[in-house]
């Protein structure tokens, strides 16, 4: 896992990645369900808000947006309010609305769920699926190729609503491959022909098997669907995505790349983020085993929040050092795990304490003050700078410790019960999250200097031990073996 880390710090690159595929709009509708209707067998679910996000090959682009990526989408949707939004839902990201075609008798893709404490209750869709013009077709090809020399990688986000004909896609892995550029496809149908010849193809088990006609319940039949892809449809990396078994691809022999999921609580849009994230990753130079990897870990983020969900980079970080084996009483989390965890501390009616810092050189003056700081309630959670933040903090020089070395000695203190790696310069937005019951900080800061207490009930200035602190122990280093 600390290879991997390692890869995500190092990345130096903004890939430029181009999408062809079908944008949908994802649109929920949250609320409470109480009762059930007298009027039949059903849910009552009381709305109080709803939101919308780019899904399909819309989710793809927000992925790569979210990874790093400068991305383009080409696309056809119609002329229409969905369409409309379609367009300002890309600008709201900083990706260009350039590439969209429109067509006046097509409904953009519109898919509707009903979410009930965090369950999905019922969808409905709005959309058009029939095949797109020939001229948008041949619009769409004579596009690609004025401007494909611009981009590392191809991807094609195929869901079925009428973009990706079999013609048109067969084109545009055809001028790709003239251009010596990689096309990456996540499929759709029972027929993968259209898709001959392409770099990559990422369908799941079921998807593989009806394509295949191969009931994939072992290895060797999965091996055998993945030569099939390989030889029947020429995919230069046969590859078949295993839900929580992981991703399994064939070179010469059969690989299986096991999941990082620790809990699954929506698989909406994992598909699309395997999608990006492999384009992403071997974009910026990584092999397709190490890419592969990566995009476990990205899908391992997505699918512990709910919708269509995107990743970032930070994430992936702090998602893969609370995954590492090493991980103290699994006290290590990210971002999302925290606040769900927050959540039901509070339900139970648990008195948080939070506190923060960069504890580089951990010392007896810092386990003391968290000794202190665990006095005043019930669970301690401490607030972790990452490497990006200490040195937005404390400059170049610093940490001296990586994020999970100085993650995982906290978490081996027993006054600490959950450590959380944060990528700003303030954990204003965490402790927003967490909305602690009690605030804890050193001695050095005023009251009025504390950030987030306007999110705490109370707020504590704990003294430092005198004499310690990890700049005096680096100063005392450096003044002894200069």
């Amino acid at each position: 896992m600390s290879e991997l880390i390692d890869l995500l710090h190092s990345i130096n690159k903004r890939p430029k990645v181009l999408v062809i595929g079908d944008l949908i709009i994802d649109k929920y509708l949250w609320g409470d369900c109480q009762r059930i209707s007298p009027e039949a067998p059903v849910q009552i679910v009381d709305l109080d808000s709803e939101s919308s996000s780019l899904g399909g090959a819309g989710n793809v682009v927000n992925n790569l947006n979210s990874l790093g990526a400068d991305v383009d989408i080409i696309s056809v949707i119609g002329k229409c309010q969905s369409g409309e939004l379609v367009k300002s839902m890309l600008d709201g990201i900083g990706v260009s609305s350039e590439y969209l075609l429109t067509e006046k008798n097509r409904d953009t893709s519109v898919k509707t769920r009903v979410i009930s404490s965090h369950q999905q209750v019922i969808r409905f869709d709005k959309e058009s699926k029939h095949e797109i013009s020939s001229s948008s077709s041949n619009k769409i090809l004579s596009l690609l190729k004025t401007i494909i020399f611009k981009y590392d990688v191809i991807l094609i986000s195929d869901y079925g609503k009428g973009v990706l004909t079999v013609e048109l896609t067969k084109e545009i892995i055809k001028v790709a491959k003239i251009k010596k550029k990689r096309v990456l496809v996540d499929p759709k149908g029972q027929d993968f022909s259209k898709y001959k010849g392409s770099f990559l193809l990422t369908p799941n088990k079921k998807e593989a098997g009806l394509a295949t006609k191969i009931e994939i319940k072992n290895k060797q039949s999965l091996e055998k669907a993945l030569k099939f892809l390989k030889e029947k449809i020429q995919i230069t990396i046969p590859l078949i995505t295993l839900s929580d078994e992981g991703i399994a691809i064939l070179n010469n022999d059969l690989e299986i790349f096991p999941a990082k999921v620790k809990s699954v609580f929506d698989v909406t849009g994992a598909g699309d983020t395997v999608l990006a994230s492999l384009g992403y990753f071997i974009s910026c130079g990584f092999t397709t085993e190490k890419s592969i990897e990566l995009a476990n870990l990205a899908a391992g983020v997505v699918i512990r929040k709910i919708g269509s969900a995107t990743v970032t980079i930070e994430e992936m970080i702090s998602y893969a050092n609370s995954l590492n084996s090493y991980t103290q009483k699994n006290s290590i989390v990210d971002r999302a795990e925290i606040k769900t965890i927050a959540k039901n501390l509070h339900a139970s009616k648990k008195k948080i304490i939070f506190t923060n810092g960069c504890f580089d050189l951990l010392h007896s003056g810092h386990v003391k003050y968290l000794k202190k700081a665990k006095e005043f309630g019930d669970i301690l959670i401490v607030g972790l700078n990452s490497d990006k933040s200490v040195k937005a903090n404390k400059g170049n020089s610093r940490p001296i410790n990586k994020e999970f070395d100085r993650a995982y000695m906290l978490s081996a203190i027993r006054y600490v019960d959950y450590v959380v790696i944060f990528n700003e310069e303030t954990p204003m937005e965490l402790i927003k999250s967490i909305k602690p019951s009690c605030l804890v900080k050193g001695g050095d800061y005023r009251e009025n200097e504390v950030i987030g207490r306007e999110y705490a009930n109370e707020l504590h200035i704990v003294d430092f031990e005198a004499g310690y602190s990890s700049t005096n122990i680096i100063n005392t280093i450096n003044e002894r073996y200069k």
